[in-house]
């Protein structure tokens, strides 16, 4: 028995939508060749810094969003917590060079579904978009381990994150009283559950585990 009124989706409202948002043109060009040439993916918008990316996602609510972390005007992570209040069933995947704990912590945190690293082969980045357009996230078992990790680790309050970056660009405990109008005892307090919130025992351990988590950036 026929139903003539229930027409069978045509191949166009299968194909994925994506938006491509990343401030390498060539990194952008190549995803975009990836995509297009495989049947059910479109690329319907490429953006160069954060700013663009919102601005394309809003005209054109793309089904999937890559987004790089690292980029000018406005940040990856801004664009995404600009974008995801906005609108609820966006689904954007955190496309980047970095495996840094911290960045993946806020790129989900700020509401991205999936998370691929560049160097990943191209099939692991069409099974990302698949998924997340099927409404599963996409998070591999190496930067699951770290989320994890990230999420059972103290976090630093605002104001250590304010002496950590003071401490990176080599300040004395003096001059970082100084900067922040704080008494010199209060840096030292800081620096104290620095050094224990890190699990480290000094100040090079410190800026070396804080860049490699990502937590600074020089």
């Amino acid at each position: 028995m026929t139903h003539p009124h229930r027409s069978s989706p045509t191949p166009s409202s299968s194909v994925i939508r994506v938006l491509i948002s990343d401030d390498h043109p060539f990194m952008r060009e190549g995803l975009a060749a990836v995509l297009d040439y495989k049947p059910d993916m479109t690329v319907v918008g490429q953006a160069g810094n954060g700013h663009e990316a919102v601005e394309l996602f809003r005209q054109h609510q793309p089904d999937v969003t890559l987004m790089d972390l690292r980029m000018p005007e406005l940040s990856g992570v801004e664009a995404i917590a600009t974008i995801c209040p906005e609108f609820a069933e966006a689904r954007i995947i955190v496309l980047t060079t970095y495996d840094g704990d911290e960045d993946i912590y806020r790129g989900l945190r700020a509401g991205a579904k999936g998370y691929v690293l560049k160097d990943a082969e191209p099939d692991e980045l069409l099974t990302a978009i698949r998924a997340v357009h099927r409404g599963q996230k996409y998070i591999p078992p190496a930067i699951g381990a770290k989320l994890a990790e990230r999420i059972g680790s103290p976090e630093l309050s605002d104001r250590e994150l304010e002496v950590l970056r003071l401490m990176a660009r080599g300040k004395s405990n003096l001059e970082i009283s100084t900067a922040l109008a704080i008494a010199e005892g209060t840096v030292k307090f800081h620096v104290k559950n620095i050094l224990s919130k890190l699990a480290v025992s000094d100040r090079t351990q410190a800026m070396i585990v804080a860049l490699k988590r990502g937590i600074i950036t020089l």
